[in-house]
């Protein structure tokens, strides 16, 4: 089935595997892959317990966009003319499209669900500081939504890696483990820019910036589709990365000032450490 911001699989000729060599890619592409996200998480979110649960909320609203895509997959391929090999690409393509649309909108609703929450929160503690901010709200559970995303992406790729095969025996590029990785860490990335402007833009009606969330995440699902040329579709991948992180900086009220503190380690709220609720 199809999953916005995956590679297919690429067919690896099986030959005698093992050695040292399977487990080095293993563990490369795996830290390359989750590596920033887990440090996000040690750094920012493990100590908080709430935090924490609404990581994994998030993660969970992901999963649910996907098994939703996934059944009218299902369901698309059993009624198409599986022979008709036109309506099965054009069926891939509708695939993409409409998983990509559907996470927008769990994401969507997983704001309104996070608003009404924090909302209840502050009528019952009667405190005049909401418990967790909004800007921290969309860090988390766009942290969530890219660690699910990128499990799923990458699982069975790094379960390939291990062997046995040899990678490019039929001519595919020999890169492929390594750049697959990059493509994980871009979609982990993503998700959290995406989830820090579009809370941002609900929060603001700022109608213009979800349209354009929207449009750059169907862009980079829809590179995908250039593989398996997979170093020219990780050109404009980490463009739209680089992008939409500078947005997102932006949008959560960074500076160079700050942002110059903190790579000093002399501003400790930057990355929510310490960070109170604005």
């Amino acid at each position: 089935r199809p999953v916005a911001g995956c590679w297919p699989g690429l067919g690896v000729g099986v030959g005698p595997g093992g050695g040292a060599m399977p487990g080095a890619v293993f563990c490369g592409c795996t830290l390359i892959a989750f590596g920033p996200a887990l440090c996000l998480f040690l750094i920012t979110i493990a100590r908080e317990p709430l935090r924490v649960i609404l990581l994994i909320g998030g993660a969970f609203f992901w999963l649910l966009s996907l098994l939703l895509s996934s059944i009218v997959w299902v369901v698309a391929v059993q009624l198409s003319d599986k022979d008709n090999e036109a309506m099965q690409k054009g069926l891939l393509i509708f695939g993409v499209i409409f998983s990509v649309l559907l996470q927008e909108l769990i994401r969507f609703g997983y704001y309104k669900l996070l608003k009404k929450a924090n909302e209840g929160l502050l009528s019952i503690t009667q405190e005049e500081a909401v418990p967790i901010s909004i800007r921290q709200l969309a860090y988390v559970s766009g942290l969530g939504f890219g660690i699910m995303s990128g499990a799923f992406s990458a699982v069975n790729i790094l379960a390939d890696s291990l062997g046995p095969g040899t990678v490019g025996i039929h001519g595919d590029s020999s890169l492929y483990f390594l750049l697959s990785a990059f493509m994980t860490l871009a979609i982990i990335l993503l998700h959290v820019f995406w989830g820090i402007v579009s809370f941002d833009a609900c929060e603001k009606d700022n109608w213009w910036a979800l349209v354009a969330v929207v449009l750059s995440h169907l862009v980079v699902s829809s590179v995908t589709f250039a593989n398996p040329q997979y170093g020219a579709s990780l050109i404009p991948v980490y463009i739209i990365t680089l992008t939409m992180g500078v947005w997102a900086f932006l949008t959560a009220g960074g500076t160079v000032r700050n942002l110059k503190l903190c790579v000093l380690c002399r501003d400790k709220d930057f990355l929510l450490v310490n960070h109170q609720p604005r």
